[in-house]
């Protein structure tokens, strides 16, 4: 993997977490989901565990029984890094567009 492909991991919100608190059952998922939230390269990490077929732990704030839905549902997406940051950008320039109208 390339240097640009794994750099997002240093800005991640769980960087200073226990790794062990993000591979949990459970309740406990909600909790580890909800260090995703505020996280800004949620994006990239969720991408990451799609394009790499990551089966365990909590990835982009999604488990892996819900990582595992959206591949059967997409099952033809080659790069889901380039979807996901396509519908990142449209969405952070729809919001920009409505901020400035609103």
């Amino acid at each position: 993997m390339s240097a640009p492909d794994n750099d997002w991991n240093h800005r991640a919100a769980c960087r200073f977490s226990n790794p062990d608190d993000l591979f949990v059952d459970g309740a406990a998922q909600n909790r580890a989901k909800a260090v995703c939230g505020g996280c800004p390269v949620r994006t990239e990490c969720l991408a990451h565990a799609l394009d790499h077929r990551i089966e365990h732990g909590i990835w982009g704030g999604m488990t892996e029984r819900e990582r595992r839905a959206l591949l059967r549902r997409r099952p033809t997406v080659t790069s889901w890094r380039t979807l996901l940051e396509a519908a990142r950008n449209e969405h952070e320039g729809h919001a920009r567009a409505m901020a400035c109208t609103g």
